[in-house]
């Protein structure tokens, strides 16, 4: 067995041969996408379709571990596959929704106008979106060039179409900006006949719901005073002040959804959907009333205490991964570094208390470093020696 709380630079799949049967309690990764992201040759490998390598994450993890692994939209279904050929069950599929994609899309107008080699007229520009002066462009028929999608680019030349056929054709692309990226939740069979006797054998099977709940804070007349909830170390001190709680079946939050925001998506989610109020219910008012009928039959009975509604937008009902400010560092040049309170959340969600993490995709270490800030121990595997030296860097700096 491996020692725990250190991460080994090498190949996942012949690392993974070196952990013992049943050793590891939960497996939180986020592998290739196998997309050749910004040529990077390790994204192309073909590793997060290897079943023999899913095969020997199921031997290491405890029956009933859980094993969450991203994947990209295009690909998804692959890997998907190749984790229940390796003999997972597919349990659900989270989708972490975020709103800060970047557009690769080919400008087909553009296209036709090179392919004619006919010269268009430049009408302006446009300032990336991170500089204060950007220009106001009033005509949607112009269209930014940024064939190249670089990030880095300060400015791009704004171009009317020439050719009637690129008048034609003007507006037309070939992708959707990217918004969202699915996390296949799966799970090692049992190996008892109960989950009870599995999770009392194991402590696995089950998944952390009172500690993933959604919650937010009320004033004393029962609104929410913030849109966007998030899980945090404010709930308990919350609770002591005597904040009131939403008005739902359980005081701590709302039930942790198979849907996960950032910021920005939150917002944008809310901008949509307004402002959405629910109500107060005092202690001991009939409910059910009538002819109430549900598909189980008549409900009638009494609440049994205050509850108290809240308002706000409907991102309120999903966690919301808060990014913290120069999260990822001056010296990590990873392309595809995820936020760290999302890895937090997702640790959490299926990791028993002592439990053991594995990552065989440590990549900068964000999985890693979420443990540690979580108090779990993990094992990282990593097979580039320079994110090796980034994630060492990384956890001695977090110290």
């Amino acid at each position: 067995m491996l020692k725990i709380n250190n991460v080994y630079q090498g190949d996942s799949l012949e690392l993974l041969k070196q952990l013992d049967d049943n050793s590891i309690d939960s497996i939180v990764t986020d592998p290739p996408y196998e997309l050749g992201f910004m040529g990077k040759s390790w994204d192309k490998t073909g590793i997060a379709y290897n079943i023999d390598l899913w095969k020997e994450c199921l031997r290491a993890l405890k029956p009933g571990g859980h094993l969450l692994a991203f994947g990209g939209t295009r690909t998804y279904h692959r890997m998907a596959c190749a984790i229940e050929d390796a003999g997972f069950e597919i349990r659900d599929q989270i989708q972490w929704i975020y709103g800060s994609g970047f557009p690769k899309s080919y400008n087909i107008s553009k296209g036709i106008d090179k392919k004619f080699g006919a010269e268009r007229e430049i009408v302006g520009k446009r300032v990336h979106p991170t500089l204060k002066n950007e220009p106001n462009v009033k005509s949607k028929a112009y269209h930014v060039e940024t064939l190249n999608s670089n990030k880095n680019m300060e400015s791009w030349d704004i171009t009317a179409p020439s050719t009637d056929l690129a008048k034609h054709w003007d507006g037309w692309g070939t992708a959707l900006k990217p918004a969202n990226e699915p996390i296949v939740m799966a799970r090692k069979p049992l190996s008892e006949k109960s989950i009870v006797d599995n999770v009392l054998r194991w402590k696995t099977g089950g998944i952390n719901i009172d500690d993933s709940r959604i919650e937010g804070t009320y004033d004393n007349s029962g609104r929410s005073n913030r849109t966007v909830d998030y899980v945090d170390d404010t709930q308990v001190a919350n609770k002591k002040a005597g904040m009131k709680t939403r008005a739902d079946a359980n005081e701590l939050g709302r039930f942790p959804a198979n849907i996960i925001f950032d910021e920005e998506a939150a917002s944008i989610l809310d901008e949509q959907s307004g402002t959405l109020k629910s109500g107060f219910m005092k202690a001991g008012h009939p409910y059910g009333k009538g002819d109430g009928q549900n598909v189980y039959g008549k409900l009638t009975g009494f609440t049994k205490k205050d509850t108290h509604g809240d308002s706000g937008g409907a991102s309120r009902f999903f966690y919301c991964a808060k990014a913290a400010k120069k999260e990822k560092g001056k010296f990590n040049n990873h392309p595809t570094v995820k936020p760290m309170k999302l890895m937090e959340y997702l640790v959490r969600l299926i990791t028993p208390e002592n439990g053991i993490v594995l990552d065989p995709f440590a990549g900068s270490g964000t999985t890693l470093l979420a443990c540690i800030n979580m108090q779990k121990n993990y094992i990282g595997f990593e097979l580039s020696q320079e994110y090796v030296d980034i994630i060492n860097q990384r956890i001695h700096n977090l110290a």
